[in-house]
């Protein structure tokens, strides 16, 4: 049984401020073109298909294109998918029972109800049946029907949901997930464009899976296995970030034998249509990398004497700047002298400080207004 492993398509998500959406058809239209050329048996999608829960008409779009280019491959290739963190569970599952007719498998809810159970998927191969049990992203609130006793962690919301599930052991069984597992006191590498509370009340850890041979995981941005080879995130087919901008991202291709024999996972590079580029370097050797022009840039500039309109410049050649930076003596120096005891700062003359050092110019009579109206905001809020 051979399957792709997709997740965190996040598709609507912004760069910085730029709409990514025709990256994302770019890159989808990849994933179709490897699954028409392979004809894998089923194609996983773990979690966040949306960037937001109500997404844009245009990011509908972009979705329904992908789903209606996997549907024209013959013979027909069941696709499962489940709502993320990011997802309206609601919305997800429109039109599921319709779209199940036709190959389309998804869970937007988990059981929330003692009638209910995990949705499961069973396909068949040479090697007899598979199991794939759905289970979209689950919060403590989700399931307070469900048990007796109060379910106040992530960790006991999963397990349960599982707990109720009449796993047979002698089956080969795949769970699709969106969670933030951990392995013990090992975390999951993130990048900056996850969402993640502090303080390890979302973690779940991943012992409670222990009855699959492989999950799928969506929620972690950086393709990465979790304790054990079978519990894998596949990642972003994009860089969502400037912290992934080394990721090399690829569809997860999970195949598996007969019972009681590993998975064995591989994978297929996605080539985004824009890269996304760290440089770094005095301001007259970035402007000669006229190779990246077109590439989203993060720009971090180490001239020791100021230059004339760096940003001007910058984008007479770069066509995509996420963000310029600057790290000099002076900056160090000043990050150093931050790093100290802090005396208390006017927050107004604080921001006017950074501005003026980010931007090389004052505020705006508009800026300056609305910052004043943000801050007198702040401080009624506290008030009251």
């Amino acid at each position: 049984m051979k399957f792709f492993h997709l997740s965190d398509l996040h598709i609507g998500k912004q760069l910085h401020h730029y709409n990514l959406c025709e990256e994302q058809r770019f890159i989808l239209q990849q994933i179709v073109d490897y699954a028409k050329k392979e004809h894998p048996d089923a194609i996983l999608l773990a979690g966040d298909i949306y960037d937001v829960a109500v997404p844009s008409a245009e990011a509908v779009s972009v979705f329904d294109n992908f789903l209606t280019s996997l549907s024209e491959i013959e013979p027909a290739i069941p696709v499962m998918m489940i709502a993320g963190n990011h997802d309206s569970a609601r919305r997800i599952d429109f039109a599921s029972s319709i779209l199940a007719k036709n190959d389309v498998y998804i869970a937007g809810m988990p059981p929330v109800t003692p009638e209910e159970k995990v949705k499961k998927v069973t396909l068949e191969d040479a090697y007899g049946p598979v199991d794939f049990y759905l289970l979209p992203f689950v919060k403590p609130g989700y399931v307070r029907k469900l048990v007796e006793e109060e379910i106040t962690s992530y960790d006991g919301a999963v397990k349960a949901v599982l707990s109720r599930e009449e796993i047979d052991a002698a089956r080969r069984n795949v769970i699709i997930s969106h969670q933030f597992y951990t392995a013990g006191a090992s975390e999951p590498l993130i990048s900056d464009s996850e969402m993640h509370i502090v303080g390890g009340i979302e973690n779940v850890d991943v012992s409670c899976l222990a009855s699959f041979d492989y999950a799928a995981l969506g929620h972690i941005h950086r393709a990465q296995k979790i304790g054990e080879e079978r519990f894998r995130y596949s990642g972003t087919p994009l860089p969502y970030s400037v912290s992934e901008a080394s990721d090399e991202k690829a569809i997860t291709v999970v195949e598996l034998g007969e019972k009681g024999t590993p998975a064995v996972v591989t994978s297929h590079p996605l080539k985004p249509r824009h890269a996304v580029r760290k440089l770094t370097g005095k301001l007259e050797d970035i402007l000669e990398k006229k190779e990246y022009a077109k590439d989203f840039v993060s720009v971090t500039l180490t001239d020791e004497v100021e230059s004339n309109r760096p940003k001007e410049q910058l984008e007479t050649v770069f066509e995509r700047i996420l963000e310029i930076k600057i790290d000099n003596a002076r900056t160090r120096n000043l990050l150093n002298f931050t790093t100290g005891k802090v005396e208390h700062v006017d927050p107004y003359e604080a921001f006017c400080s950074f501005f003026k050092e980010m931007n090389h110019r004052e505020l705006s009579e508009e800026e300056d207004a609305f910052l004043r109206e943000v801050i007198q905001k702040q401080i009624g809020g506290e008030e009251e």
